[in-house]
């Protein structure tokens, strides 16, 4: 059994190495740049270009024959995309899944909308492989993971608003009040895999414990349950959090992995998801 998931899926090299899972890139492009989230990706680079540019960020996903490619290697496989309300990559992997099985032949694939992105991607993986050590069959392993996505929390913060006012989801006069008064909005992924604002919080560190204390409130069975942090350029920041999470919840793993090219193009540096 295999793992296939976008470039959405956030993990450190010791991740990447421990999961039997292959990554299929979206692609990046503002202006006349272009950018595939594969391994080769300078992000650093390609956000000093983004912000750069006074073109908005826009987002390709992978093809249908790109997933098909990915199909291609031994096994059943699960797919994992990032939240179908917001992307095409879903309905992508759908469509290999159907030309998969018409013109290749029969073989087990699922492709799971997360619902999300980045972090949440990166705990529905994690979850799909240790149901395939503990030996599910096939459909045990997607009963349980679409159980797993539906009972998800999903809460981020972003590290810039440049993007959403570029692409137009925040009018620059919005923009500017909140960067003036430094307003940090908190986000979160409804159960449709949507966007929604939170609440808008004054200053960083009232944002940091405010995402504590909002952890808190959407979840109570913490021995039971990884929390994924995901981070651009902001390794500090989440190591921070971390440490404020753990003195008040005995969750029973803390992750935490840096943002690829996908996440950091919308969450920005110094931007935060959580997961859980």
């Amino acid at each position: 059994m295999r793992i296939v998931a976008d470039s959405s899926c956030d993990l450190t090299q010791e991740l990447r190495a421990s999961l039997p899972i292959t990554l299929v890139p979206l692609t990046i492009s503002f202006g006349d740049e272009s950018y595939r989230d594969d391994d080769d990706l300078d992000v650093s680079a390609m956000l000093d270009a983004m912000a750069a540019s006074a073109f908005p960020p826009k987002s390709a996903c992978p093809s249908p024959q790109d997933f098909m490619d990915a199909f291609m290697e031994q096994g059943s496989v699960f797919v994992v995309t990032m939240t179908a309300a917001l992307s095409g990559t879903y309905n992508s992997a759908m469509t290999a899944r159907d030309l998969f099985l018409h013109d290749i032949g029969e073989k087990f694939i699922h492709v799971f909308d997360s619902k999300g992105s980045s972090a949440r991607e990166t705990l529905i993986a994690l979850k799909i492989n240790e149901l395939i050590h503990m030996k599910f069959d096939e459909q045990a392993i997607v009963e349980a993971v679409e159980s797993y996505i539906n009972d998800m929390k999903y809460i981020f913060q972003l590290g810039s608003l440049d993007a959403m006012i570029k692409n137009g989801r925040l009018s620059k006069v919005k923009g500017f009040v909140a960067n003036v008064f430094n307003i940090k909005p908190i986000l979160y992924a409804n159960k449709n895999g949507e966007v929604e604002l939170l609440e808008n919080v004054r200053t960083e560190k009232k944002s940091m414990q405010r995402l504590v204390e909002i952890i808190g409130e959407q979840c109570t069975d913490f021995p039971n349950r990884i929390l994924g942090i995901s981070h651009c350029e902001a390794l500090e920041k989440a190591e921070t959090l971390k440490k404020l999470i753990e003195t008040k919840y005995n969750f029973k793993e803390i992750l935490i992995v840096p943002t690829r090219g996908l996440s950091s193009t919308y969450t920005q540096r110094g931007g935060i998801t959580i997961a859980f």
